[in-house]
């Protein structure tokens, strides 16, 4: 699906990198690569991912409900905390935001540890993991790699429920993406 659809990047360049996986560039500040012709609503996403082991140097994920990038529910993981020793970088693996209202700041500030979590069993922060997102109403639950066991679950806080889908890189991130599925219901 990912190579096939078109794609368009708000801050950043989209490169194939094989029939089913793609690449989003580089760049300061987030940016994210809209799926045309894909509206979301309620239902499950699923997606490979492939960031990096570098400190503030990896975060990826999954934007839906989008009209911009800067009016979008984001679900992003940080590789380089995935193997971290420290407890407090271990509780930030996986996040929840809704750009531009509810960034990662002011909901860790004003709702420690709700709308982020640890990601469990751990996962190489290079490798490819597999990652899937059900929507339906206002909760969210996230799971990783053959987990049954979601790694967050989450209230939306955004007050519309449909949008554009798309795949999310933060500051200074490339990401790899591959194997995208959608249902919707």
């Amino acid at each position: 699906m990912l190579s096939k659809g078109v794609i368009t990047g708000e801050n950043r360049t989209v490169r194939k990198l094989n029939d089913k996986a793609v690449q989003l560039s580089e760049a300061e500040g987030y940016g994210v690569a809209w799926l045309h012709d894909l509206r979301f609503s309620d239902g499950t996403i699923e997606i490979d991912l492939r960031g990096r082991d570098v400190k503030q140097g990896s975060f990826l994920g999954i934007a839906f409900h989008g009209v911009s990038k800067d009016t979008c529910e984001a679900i992003y993981f940080r590789p380089f905390n995935f193997l971290a020793t420290d407890s407090a970088q271990r509780s930030h693996m996986v996040q929840y935001v809704f750009e531009n209202q509810y960034g990662w700041e002011r909901l860790r500030n004003e709702h420690p540890g709700v709308y982020e979590g640890l990601v469990s069993p751990a996962i190489n922060p290079g490798a490819w993991f597999h990652v899937k997102i059900e929507v339906k109403g206002k909760v969210i639950k996230v799971y990783t790699t053959n987990s049954n066991t979601p790694c967050l679950v989450v209230n939306s806080l955004n007050a519309f429920h449909e949008g554009k889908l798309g795949l999310w890189v933060g500051n200074t991130s490339p990401g790899d993406f591959a194997n995208l599925t959608v249902r919707r219901k």
